[in-house]
C-alpha cells in the first residue's frame, strides 16, 4: 500500500467502525481455536491487539508497519511476504489474510498455498475479501487491490488451492446502498479521499451498529461490501 495508506490505518483501525465490525468477524470465527495463530499481512497491528490470550504471531512485508505492529499489539510480527512465508510446515492452528489476497502485490495461488503449508493438518483459514469487481474505486487503487470477488468465487479460489469445509459469506450489507452512494457517486474521481477515515461520533456508531445487528442476526445476507471465509487444511 501508499505509506499514507499505512498512516490512515494506524490511526483509524483501534476505533473505525468497519475494523471493529472485521475484528469482531474474525474474532469469533477463531474463537474455538487453541493454538498459535498467524496474522498474514498483519498491517499496522490493530487485528493482533484484539486477540490476547493466545500465542500471536504476524507477517508484514512494510518494515515500517511491522514495527508498528510489534508495538501496538506485543506480538512476534516478522517482515516477509505471503508468497514465501518464513514459516515452518504445520506451524500455526489458524491463520489469517484480511484484505491480503486481493492486493496487487500478492499471487492468490501462491499465498494460499503457503498458508495452507504453514497450518497444521485440520487447521483453520480466514480470509476477508473485498466484494464485487464493480465496486472497485479510488480507495482500491490506493491500498493496490487488484481483484474484488463475489463469495461463490472466493469459495471456488479456496477450494481449488486444496482447502475443505469451505463457508464464504457475504457481509455488510446493510449498509452496501450507502457504500455503492459514496464509491460510485460521491468519491468517483480518481482523486477522491481513502474510506479509511475519522467519522463523527454518531455516524461511526450508527454505523457499527448496523454492523454489529447484521452480524448477530441469523441471517445469510444475499449480498455485502465485504466477503468472509472460512476453510480448513484437510489432515
Amino acid at each position: 500500500m501508499e505509506a499514507a495508506e499505512y498512516g490512515l490505518m494506524d490511526q483509524a483501525e483501534d476505533g473505525m467502525w468497519w475494523y471493529r465490525a472485521l475484528h469482531a468477524r474474525i474474532g469469533a470465527a477463531l474463537a474455538r481455536v487453541g493454538g498459535p495463530v498467524l496474522d498474514a499481512g498483519c498491517g499496522t497491528g490493530g487485528l493482533l491487539a484484539r486477540l490476547p490470550g493466545r500465542e500471536r504471531v504476524g507477517l508484514e512485508y512494510d518494515e515500517a508497519a511491522a514495527r508498528r505492529a510489534r508495538a501496538k499489539s506485543g506480538a512476534a510480527v516478522v517482515r516477509g511476504s505471503i508468497d514465501a512465508m518464513p514459516f515452518a510446515e504445520g506451524s500455526f492452528a489458524a491463520a489469517v489474510a484480511a484484505d491480503v489476497l486481493c492486493h496487487g502485490g500478492v499471487t492468490p495461488e501462491l499465498a494460499l498455498a503457503e498458508l495452507r503449508r504453514v497450518l497444521r493438518a485440520g487447521g483453520l483459514l480466514v480470509v476477508n475479501m473485498p466484494a464485487y469487481a464493480w465496486l472497485a474505486s479510488a480507495h482500491d487503487r490506493r491500498v493496490h487491490n487488484a481483484r474484488r470477488m463475489t463469495a461463490g468465487q472466493v469459495a471456488a479460489m479456496l477450494r481449488a488451492a486444496g482447502f475443505t469445509q469451505v463457508r464464504a459469506r457475504y457481509w455488510n450489507f446493510l449498509l452496501l446502498p450507502a457504500m455503492i452512494v459514496q464509491r460510485k457517486l460521491l468519491a468517483g474521481g480518481q482523486d477522491a479521499a481513502s474510506d479509511v477515515a475519522t467519522f463523527p461520533p454518531w455516524v461511526d456508531a450508527m454505523f457499527h451498529a448496523a454492523t454489529d445487528a447484521e452480524r448477530r442476526l441469523p441471517v445469510r445476507w444475499p449480498a455485502g461490501g465485504s466477503v468472509l471465509a472460512t476453510a480448513i487444511r484437510p489432515g
